[in-house]
């Protein structure tokens, strides 16, 4: 296992590690002893899962609801973006974005945005894990993917009109302030 720090505060990309055979890869997840060494938090227990099947060119956030968020790709490719809200943290407005594959996770700190576009030839498979369960109207952020000011080079062209490129949902989020 191998941590990368980024501009935004908390936010920490891992690269899994992972055992190789002529079967194929088993790649661990998520090793409480391993997290502690490498001076992560704690992240257990989880208390939702999800496993978006996302397909190409859509685009799905950008969320930032109060909890963590341990990310990875079970399938595919993604180019995930974050942005940090917290308006109290010292990387506030910071954008980070980067190339997602198999073997990666990113640990998304509560109030930090989250979002993805999947750039596989067919889907995308994003796995989240979350230490709060997800509820309508729950506190945290969320911010308009497509706004101008956060700048964010989405690798696929986003057709607003088409709801398979992006949610009303998403695209009616107001714009970072």
């Amino acid at each position: 296992m191998s941590v990368q720090i980024t501009a935004i505060d908390g936010l920490v990309l891992v690269e899994m590690k992972e055992a190789k055979d002529e079967r194929g890869v088993v790649r661990e997840f998520y090793r409480e002893s391993s997290w502690r060494e490498a001076g992560l938090p704690s992240l257990g227990p989880w208390l939702q899962i999800n496993l978006t099947e996302t397909t190409q060119g859509a685009v799905r956030g950008l969320h930032g609801e109060s909890m963590h968020k341990l990310i990875a790709i079970a399938a595919g490719r993604a180019f995930g973006a974050y942005v940090d809200a917290r308006p109290a943290s010292p990387s506030f407005g910071q954008v980070v974005t980067v190339e997602l594959t198999p073997g990666q996770q990113v640990l998304v700190p509560d109030g930090v945005c989250n979002g993805f576009q999947s750039v596989s030839d067919g889907s995308t498979q994003y796995l989240y894990c979350f230490d709060h369960e997800w509820l309508p109207g729950m506190a945290g952020a969320a911010v308009n993917p497509l706004d101008p000011a956060l700048a964010i080079p989405w690798p696929l062209p986003i057709d607003p009109a088409d709801r398979s490129s992006i949610s009303e949902k998403d695209l009616n989020l107001s714009p970072f302030r």
